[in-house]
């Protein structure tokens, strides 16, 4: 036997698998358009999304604290990501990396405690907090 033959003998199960893959989507395809349901949105003009109707006005402003909180909320996030793979590692990491840990803890709480006292977190404007 030659190596064509042999390789091209290994490859048909993948030509059956594509085959068979492309059948299914032809057939569920023809199906749904047969036997779907078909009619007009109510508001064909307006836009959707995830198939609802959109209510109210999308362009309104967001503050800027909204989208420091998502900032602030992704950073600490991330770092309790990290926090979760020292934990695994943790008895392999010995005392240094339980040191090591117990530091990047302590950074992050001065930061969230910093970022607590200038008022970062607030959502209220600061005349309504000073009330």
């Amino acid at each position: 036997m030659h190596a064509h033959a042999i390789q091209a003998g290994l490859y048909w199960p993948l030509l059956l698998y594509i085959a068979a893959v492309v059948v299914a989507v032809l057939a569920l395809v023809a199906v749904s358009s047969a036997i779907g349901e078909r009619r007009e949105r109510a508001a064909p003009d307006e836009p959707f999304e995830s198939g609802v109707v959109s209510v109210g006005y999308a362009r309104f402003h967001v503050p800027a604290k909204f989208y420091l909180v998502a900032v602030f909320f992704v950073v600490f996030d991330l770092e309790s990501a990290f926090l979760y793979a020292w934990s695994v590692a943790a008895r392999s990491a010995g005392w240094a990396g339980y040191a090591s840990a117990m530091v990047f803890i302590a950074v992050l709480g001065a930061a969230l405690a910093y970022l607590w006292r200038a008022g970062a977190l607030d959502w209220a404007p600061r005349r309504e907090r000073e009330k």
